[in-house]
């Protein structure tokens, strides 16, 4: 019997909520759990070599993948992180407009604007490396989000701009790991590597990710919603 992304989601909210393994903010359904054991799990991210070398990354805007924003600050790389439902695109926060001990802070969604500042498509750098918050990982790369698609479509929207394929990371607790057979469509997203709070995970991963947007599945809603997405229509004249 096939499982569906929805039916796994709730398996991992529940499981989550029951065994108490989040913390602020709650309830843990319908977003990315914070897990108890971010901290440890960013700390494995700072020894993978893309993480060594990368200059510019871009990091989800959610709570358990705070550590890691800060992380990157402290040790003097540039940050990205797409505004809520990219409205705005993304807010760059490079590490000397930071005042040492401040990078949590700045890091942070409640204080980000004021350290860093939105920029608009064409301004954005090359972005070297990917993070992405999840509800559920396979360990071959195969990732559930919340279900609205945006880790999706940012990698797509930064592809578009012709940025190159960059590897990309997700954080989570080790019991957001599943042996389900995800189901998966053409636009999603994988994982090249896994940290969890005990581990770190190279994926290994055999699927293509997105290459560019599929303007055939855009809808006349999203191009409102996303003024991005008008953006880069008229950028790359498609």
């Amino acid at each position: 019997m096939t499982i569906t992304k929805q039916e796994i989601r709730e398996l991992k909210w529940n499981y989550f909520t029951e065994n108490k393994l989040g913390r602020f903010p709650f309830p843990l359904h319908k977003r990315i759990p914070n897990f108890k054991g971010a901290e440890k799990a960013a700390h494995f991210v700072t020894t993978i070599p893309e993480y060594m070398k990368a200059k510019v990354i871009k990091v989800n805007p959610d709570a358990p993948q705070l550590p890691i924003r800060a992380q990157i600050l402290k040790d003097g790389k540039i940050l990205l992180v797409p505004t809520p439902r990219l409205k705005a695109g993304f807010i760059m926060v490079k590490p000397e407009w930071v005042p040492q001990g401040e990078e949590r802070k700045a890091a942070s969604l409640s204080h980000i604007k004021s350290y860093g500042k939105e920029i608009s498509l064409s301004e954005m750098p090359k972005i070297d490396l990917f993070f992405v918050g999840s509800v559920a990982l396979h360990r071959d790369g195969r990732r559930i989000g919340k279900g609205e698609g945006y880790a999706d479509r940012e990698y797509a929207i930064i592809r578009e701009l012709g940025n190159p394929d960059v590897p990309v990371i997700g954080t989570i607790h080790s019991a957001q790991l599943t042996d389900a057979d995800i189901p998966r469509d053409s636009f999603d997203l994988t994982v090249d590597w896994i940290a969890t709070e005990t581990e770190l995970i190279q994926t290994n991963s055999t699927y293509a990710k997105p290459s560019g947007i599929k303007w055939e599945l855009v809808t006349e809603e999203e191009l409102e919603e996303m003024p991005v997405l008008r953006e880069i229509r008229v950028l790359t004249n498609k």
